[in-house]
């Protein structure tokens, strides 16, 4: 399929599912979808266009969490990024771990610093913090306030 026609089909396929599609410049396009829908668009644009997963990443917005999945389709030289907006008092989404082994640890990060709950994830644990992290604080969030008197963090978290 021509990059026109991958952007066609993805706009039909998930008619309901899309809420906007940003094509961005002949390299990229950004597709917000229903968080809902997550699993359904992301293993189409995996398994069925034969995209690479390439990461993903994680941002408080202030009134909601926003990720985005980078999804590269090389034989186009296209990346796709979906995006999800997820309820800031109550992050949570279904995981896709389950559907390509690369978004693992990715959530698993999310999860620890930003409070994403990736529902159905196999091995939803910390993966950089220290054990003596509080539960609950999450050092990625705006409102993140520091827990540790005696800690000096000129390097990050």
């Amino acid at each position: 399929m021509t990059r026109e026609e991958i952007l066609n089909d993805l706009k039909e396929r998930f008619k309901n599912d899309i809420i906007d599609l940003l094509d961005k410049s002949p390299k990229r396009v950004y597709i917000e979808i229903k968080p809902e829908s997550l699993v359904k668009v992301a293993t189409y644009i995996f398994k069925d266009l034969e995209a690479r997963f390439n990461t993903a990443s994680g941002v408080d917005a202030r009134t909601h969490i926003e990720i985005i999945y980078h999804f590269s389709i090389e034989y186009l030289n296209v990346l796709i990024s979906l995006r999800v907006k997820l309820d800031r008092k109550n992050p949570a989404i279904d995981s896709l771990a389950q559907v390509f082994k690369g978004a693992n640890w990715i959530e698993r990060e999310m999860y620890e610093l930003l409070g994403i709950d990736f529902r159905g994830h196999p091995d939803l644990r910390r993966l950089l913090l220290a054990d003596a992290w509080p539960e609950g604080v999450y050092p990625l969030r705006s409102d993140y306030k520091e827990w540790d008197k005696k800690a000096i963090r000129d390097r990050g978290v």
